[in-house]
């Protein structure tokens, strides 16, 4: 995203390093596949946690991408903004300016959303990130959706408003039947021009530093050693490879960088912490009537979706399948709702790894708002080296109140009439599990991540921070972290909306 805005203007001569290669693929292009690449090497760094000691010492998978359009090129595609309060808050944790009023504007700059001719007051239809809503054809997200407003919860045309609690429509980036990346959206039109240089396949290894300037970068380019250097240097690594670019630098903890050999330039004792992440569950059901995509999971069935979509981008293979959700207070006192809802027509592992073998359905829940907190560090000073990555998952004890809630939640609208006619047997859980301690050993089993890290190179100015609410780097002039790292707190919801919006406004300061 910050390639193409910043080679708008012919005077910028801008390099983009990229440690994988190009998106074409049609696993990365064709939205219903968006499982096949969180499984590839090829497009995904294949980062795992260290064992979780509040999850029975799992190590959780934390896909990145490692292709043009970072992890905008593997994710789900989910466009969802954040609450309000979100952003807000961002601005007392000092991120001085980064308040909803002062964001909304880039959210709109950045989007174009399907049907619109003008910016509404939240939505924009000039932007270069297409968003739409799905078509909703399968039965099932009627009955959700139906479901949630007989359980009392609001229905909303936009869950990107500046209300967002209730349900509606999951608005996802997809254009014309193909996934809306960052590189889709801002890249393949500015490759064009002759001051933007692309380079693939560029695993950056340091950046050197001399007193407060940022002099080049070093890299390995098809595994030749290469510099580049520049006015200005702008880290888009996001919350794991960020930090750990920095750290390699010279950036980061003092103690820690000298124990591995690595020169200090700067003690930054906030590179690396303050990891956050969403962590979810799946509540799913059996499904009495032949209605889900389960017919479809099998090869033939597969193989017809991918034909189709082939040929003409329309059909199951335009879609993300996630197309309702919503969003929810794990209880009244909670000032702005902490709990998400992605719902499909099917029960299936996010990954495509297992499937239930029948007709079922299932909701994603789990909290959003958890006040745990982990952290990046080095394994050595190796830059080929995949770094240390533990999230402190559930470390709070208000996380499992809120994850028990989420389940609860979940149960309570698939009991709704509106599934009467086609519910089956609780698949997951499953009724057996209900008390507080069983739905609390399913959680340390099961939990999983919603692959949403940031907050490593965190926005502010207090001791703890790493960047300046510019993105610039503590103690130096011209380095600067832009992704999703810098972000003060997580937002509730999906993250690839407010990456794009940080990168949008922060285009602007150049």
């Amino acid at each position: 995203m910050l390639a193409g805005r910043l080679s708008e203007d012919p005077t910028r001569r801008v390099t983009l390093l990229e440690a994988g290669g190009g998106d074409w693929h049609p696993m990365l292009r064709m939205p219903s596949a968006f499982y096949l690449p969180v499984r590839h090497p090829r497009f995904n760094w294949g980062y795992v946690s260290e064992p979780e000691p509040h999850l029975n010492g799992r190590r959780l998978l934390c896909p990145r991408g490692r292709v043009l359009g970072g992890s905008s090129s593997i994710n789900g595609m989910v466009y969802v903004r954040g609450h309000p309060a979100d952003f807000d808050r961002w601005d007392t944790l000092g991120a001085t300016g980064w308040n909803y009023a002062s964001v909304l504007p880039y959210f709109r700059k950045a989007q174009r959303f399907e049907g619109l001719t003008h910016d509404e007051t939240f939505r924009g239809a000039q932007g270069p990130l297409r968003v739409r809503n799905g078509a909703l054809r399968n039965p099932l997200y009627g009955m959700f959706l139906a479901a949630a407003r007989q359980a009392g919860y609001p229905l909303r045309a936009d869950l990107n408003d500046n209300e967002q609690e209730g349900f509606g429509p999951l608005p996802m980036t997809v254009e014309h039947g193909l996934r809306a990346s960052a590189s889709h959206a801002y890249l393949r039109h500015a490759r064009q021009r002759p001051n933007l240089r692309v380079v693939t396949h560029a695993r950056v290894g340091r950046i050197a530093i001399a007193g407060r300037c940022a002099s080049h970068v070093e890299a390995l380019v098809k595994g030749r050693p290469e510099r580049f250097t520049g006015k200005e240097i702008v880290v888009c690594g996001g919350a794991i490879n960020s930090p750990q670019l920095l750290m390699l630098s010279g950036l980061g903890p003092a103690d820690d960088l000298a124990r591995l050999g690595i020169r200090v330039v700067q003690d930054l004792p906030g590179v690396g912490a303050n990891l956050m992440d969403h962590l979810e569950i799946y509540v799913q059901q059996a499904c009495r009537q032949p209605i889900s995509l389960y017919r479809e999971l099998g090869f033939i069935g597969r193989a017809r979706i991918g034909l189709q979509w082939l040929v003409t981008r329309q059909g199951l293979g335009a879609t993300n399948h996630f197309e309702a959700g919503g969003f929810i207070r794990s209880d009244a006192s909670r000032a702005q709702p902490d709990i998400q809802f992605h719902f499909l027509p099917a029960a299936m592992q996010y990954d495509g790894s297992a499937n239930a073998a029948m007709h079922g359905y299932q909701a994603h829940v789990g909290p959003m708002l958890s006040p745990s907190r982990g952290s990046v560090s080095l394994h050595s000073a190796d830059p080929l080296a995949a770094p240390r990555i533990r999230f402190n998952y559930m470390a709070h004890a208000g996380d499992w109140a809120v994850f028990r809630a989420a389940i609860r939640a979940a149960r309570q609208l698939f009991a709704q009439p509106a599934f009467d006619d086609v519910r089956g047997a609780e698949i997951r859980p499953g009724d057996a599990c209900a008390s507080d301690a069983d739905l609390d050993a399913f959680i340390r089993q099961h939990a999983e991540s919603a692959y949403h890290p940031c907050g490593t190179c965190r926005m502010g100015s207090d001791a703890l921070s790493v960047v300046a609410p510019d993105g610039r780097v503590h103690g130096t002039d011209n380095l600067r972290v832009v992704d999703a790292s810098i972000f003060p707190h997580i937002t509730n919801g999906n993250l690839n909306a407010p990456t794009i919006m940080v990168a949008e406004r922060l285009a602007d300061s150049f």
